[in-house]
Order: C-alpha cells, then sequence, then structure tokens
C-alpha cells in the first residue's frame, strides 16, 4: 500500500487550489476526483483581491485575468436585457460606489471557473503535484495514526488502497466525508432549488458596455436572473423548481433577452440555494474545506468560493509545518478556530443582505452589515496561533482601521528594495514566518530563531519614513511576526535590547506551536 503525507478528494476549484499551495511548498499529495475534469457548467465567477493575492504569492496570479480598478459586479432590475433598467441594487446598502484601490497590489478576477480550473491544474502539475481523475473515493477509515482510503480507477475498473497523514474534503455541499464523519451543520437551511440554463449569445454582450453585468428579470409569469460570463455565454436562473421542455426554454430566453438574438442553448442545471455551515471543519486527521464545510449561495461579495479558497491556504502552511516536524501537531487545531467563525460570519452576512434576507424565514436574525472593504480585506482571525486578537475586537473591519492588528492581513504597501524594485509588502510573505523591524539589532534574534529577518530602511525602504509605524500600529524600534499565511501573528513595542527578544521567542514559540 502506497503512502502519501496528503489525500485531497474534490478536484475543483478549492481541491485543486489546496493541491497548488501544498504543491508550491513543497508537500507530496495525492488529488482524486471522480469525474473526468472540470463540469460543463461555469458555475462561480468571480474572485476577489484576497483570492488574487495567495495566487500571486505562489507565483501564478499573472496568468489569470485580472478585472481593471475599482470594477464591481453591478446589477440592476430590469423588463428585459434589452427593455427597461430600473434602477441599479447595492450588494451593500448605503456603501458608496467608491473605493479604496490602494489596498490591494491585485484586482479581483471576472473568469468562469471551468476557464481558472485548467490554469490551477497545470500549475498544480508543475509544482510536483499528483492529480488523478476519473478516480473515487470509495471509503476511507481513520486509524489515529494514518488515513488508509479505498480508491477505484474508474477508467480500468481498478480498486486500490493508500495510507495518507492526513485528509482534505473538498468533495462538495453533499460531502459523502462529512455524512461518515458525522459532522451536522447549522443555519438557514434549505432557501429554495434553482433551475437554469447557460446560452451562447454573442449579440446580447453589448449590452454590458455600461458595466451592468447581472439582470433580475422582472415580467409578467417570469421573473429570473440573468448573468454573463463575460464569454458570450450566459446563465438564466428561474426562482421555480419547474422541468422546462427545450422549447419553453428558448421562449424564457427570448423574454428575457427582450428582442430577437441569435443563441444557442449549451446546458442546463439544477442545484440547491441553501445556507449550512459544518459544526466542525475538522474530525481526527480530516480536514472540510470549501463547500463540505460551508454550503453558501453566490454572491457579489464572492463569499462562497473565495471562503474555501482562504481555507486552503489557511490551513496548507499548517499542514507543511506539521509534516517537517516543524511545529507540534495541536498547530492544526487553528484550523478549526479560525476558520469556522469566519464560514458563519459570511453566512450571517449573506442572509442579512437585501439579496438573500427576502429568502429566509421570519426567524433569521440580520446581523449589521460590514462593508465590503471590511468583509473582502479586514477579517480578523483568532486562535493560539495568534496574539492579542481579543474578542472585544469586531469581527471584520476596514483595513486601514486596523492598523497592524494581530489576527488581520498583514496591509499592502508599495516598497523599494535594496536592487531598486518596487513591489508589495506581500510579495516578501508566504514561504515562511518573516519578522519586519527597523533596528537592526532585531536581526540576531530572527537568526536564532530561524525567522526571514526583513529591515526596513535597508532591504527594503518606505516612500515616507514613518509608514512603517503606521501601518502596523508600532513605534519605529518595535517589530511585527507575519505569518506565512500573511496574518499578522504578533508584534511589540519593545526594542529588542529592552525586552523585545525575550517576548519575540515565546510569542513564536506559541503562534508557531514549537516543538522546542
Amino acid at each position: 500500500m502506497s503512502h502519501t503525507p496528503v489525500l485531497i478528494v474534490g478536484g475543483s476549484l478549492v481541491g485543486l487550489s489546496a493541491s497548488v499551495f501544498l504543491a508550491w511548498r513543497g508537500i507530496p499529495h495525492i488529488l482524486v476526483e471522480k469525474h473526468s475534469g472540470s463540469s460543463t457548467h461555469p458555475r462561480a465567477m468571480g474572485y476577489t483581491e484576497t483570492t488574487l493575492e495567495h495566487y500571486r504569492m505562489v507565483g501564478i496570479a499573472d496568468r489569470i485575468p485580472q478585472t481593471p480598478q475599482n470594477f464591481r459586479l453591478r446589477r440592476v432590475k430590469a423588463s428585459s436585457l434589452a427593455g427597461e433598467w430600473q434602477g441599479e441594487q447595492a450588494w451593500t446598502p448605503g456603501e458608496a460606489d467608491t473605493y479604496n484601490t490602494g489596498l490591494s497590489p491585485n484586482t479581483g478576477a471576472a473568469i468562469a471557473q471551468d476557464k481558472l480550473e485548467p490554469i490551477l491544474r497545470m500549475a498544480a502539475i508543475e509544482f510536483g503535484a499528483d492529480l488523478r481523475y476519473s478516480t473515487e473515493l470509495l471509503h476511507f477509515e481513520d486509524r489515529g495514526d494514518s488515513i488508509v482510503a479505498q480508491l477505484r480507477d474508474r477508467n480500468v475498473g481498478r480498486d486500490y488502497a493508500i495510507s495518507a497523514d492526513y485528509m482534505i474534503a473538498t468533495d462538495g455541499a453533499d460531502s459523502p466525508i462529512r455524512e461518515r464523519l458525522g459532522i451536522a451543520r447549522e443555519g438557514v437551511g434549505n432557501i429554495r432549488t434553482v433551475r437554469s440554463v447557460l446560452f451562447k449569445c454573442p449579440e446580447a454582450d453589448q449590452y454590458l458596455a455600461s458595466g451592468v453585468q447581472q439582470f433580475e428579470i422582472e415580467q409578467e409569469n417570469l421573473r429570473a436572473f440573468l448573468t454573463t460570463y463575460n464569454d458570450s455565454r450566459w446563465l438564466l436562473m428561474f426562482i421555480d423548481d419547474i422541468e422546462r421542455s427545450d422549447d419553453e426554454l428558448r421562449v424564457a430566453i427570448r423574454r428575457a433577452l427582450g428582442r430577437d438574438m441569435a443563441f444557442d442553448i449549451i446546458t442546463t442545471g439544477r442545484w440547491e440555494m441553501a445556507g449550512r455551515i459544518a459544526r466542525h471543519y475538522r474530525k481526527g486527521r480530516v480536514f472540510l474545506a470549501g463547500d463540505a464545510a460551508h454550503q453558501l449561495p453566490p454572491t457579489r461579495g464572492g463569499f462562497g468560493a473565495n471562503t474555501g479558497i482562504d481555507d486552503v491556504w489557511n490551513l496548507a502552511w499548517k499542514l507543511q509545518r506539521v509534516l517537517e516536524s516543524s511545529s507540534n501537531a495541536t498547530l492544526l487545531d487553528t484550523y478549526d478556530d479560525e476558520r469556522r467563525p469566519i464560514g458563519w460570519l459570511r453566512h450571517q452576512q449573506t442572509f442579512s443582505r437585501p439579496d438573500y434576507v427576502k429568502w429566509v424565514n421570519s426567524d433569521f436574525k440580520a446581523d449589521p452589515l460590514f462593508s465590503n472593504e471590511a468583509m473582502e480585506l479586514g477579517q480578523i482571525v483568532r486562535s493560539s496561533a495568534v496574539l492579542g486578537a481579543g474578542l472585544e475586537l469586531p469581527p471584520a473591519a476596514s483595513p486601514t482601521d486596523w492598523q497592524g492588528q494581530p489576527g488581520t492581513r498583514a496591509p499592502h504597501v508599495w516598497v523599494t528594495t535594496a536592487a531598486g524594485d518596487v513591489i508589495s509588502s506581500l510579495d516578501l510573505l508566504g514561504r515562511e514566518f518573516v519578522l519586519f523591524a527597523v533596528e537592526p539589532a532585531w536581526q540576531m534574534a530572527a537568526d536564532a530563531m530561524k525567522l526571514k529577518f526583513v529591515h526596513i530602511n535597508h532591504d527594503i525602504c518606505f516612500s515616507e519614513p514613518d509608514t512603517f509605524a503606521a501601518i502596523f500600529g508600532v513605534r519605529q524600534q518595535g517589530a511585527v511576526l507575519i505569518r506565512p499565511d500573511g496574518i499578522i501573528a504578533w508584534r511589540s513595542n519593545n526594542t529588542a535590547e529592552d525586552g523585545g527578544v525575550d517576548e519575540l521567542k515565546i510569542a513564536f514559540n506559541q503562534v508557531a506551536a514549537s516543538p522546542c
């Protein structure tokens, strides 16, 4: 029986992202997917700045076409695409249309999932991943010291077994792995069943010139949702669960378009719109990620697929350190501690917004809404792998308000290297723990703990001398420790000589679950 450190079950968007992140970190693993390739339905469409930052850190963001600055999905009510548009609807009511473009080195991406997945698949293979499509998980057993999985190669009908140190379940909202583990879910539950038809209509693309991409169609006897994948493929979703013949679908498409345009039907779909969050993201040596952990409907905030990609970005570095014996296995406990509250936050924010609050039961208690900026770039994580992220802090805020708060994403700022190159501060992160400081005395402490040290005003320079202190919320003589996933783990206002080194040692041993 062959062995792999990590077995990933599910080869769609989140599973492939997990494979890319692990392979980039040099962690051997096997990914199995029962289908032969990507779904014929494009599915997810919008990817956030945070997701692109993850891909940037592993060096593949430039393979993904990104949206222009200030791009945001816009939605209107309309009698039809070619008919009267009745006003634009904001995703977050009352939020200004302006957007702070200086918070990330990346914009988002508007690319169909079936076009993004081949990019991820190729990157994973280049990094050394073992991807096995048409391979089905038949059974698994957590034996305490390993996972033993029975697999079937569907191409040749051959069954075989492998063992793994850990398994990541990215096998969808109906996750057989989650069900076998007996992990219950909570949330608003089923909202409704949605049917859709995907069709190609190049002539309809002319209506995208205004920047609106989503249309709530309201006609007598037709209430539907029309959107585009920006490649002449359009999707019409019905709010009822009625099976329509091809002729009926063609009539509905023509009514939604509003005038006679040539189109070809590609495929149809049927799926459940629901909100469910797993009560545990981990059991034993198995981790849930993506829809297996949190089933959320499509949103203009990208709370579905992007949350899953964030999951595996959070998990990959922790698995690396544990598998390489750089950290105790207790570090893996922080995955559930950090990611499940994020899943629940996004559940509440989804169903508290007008897009979905109208569909939930009356006993649902809506939460106050956070801004798009806060939800995208300003969520906080709390666990033993962060020092100083107390419960008194809000679950999200604008990055400009956090000012280097531990538990939040390290801020982006353009810096100049010693070689004269202009890079993002985030380009210094991703591989390992990094210590930022102005005082050179911190170098000795970093070397002693085998930390990457970034000497401010030497290795990199900010445009203004006080920028480091301002964006990280420390005094000039202080220091900031950043985790491999770009989350601030700890910061100190002490000097290296005045107790700072001892403080750093204690902090690092805790946040890294150091075995020493």
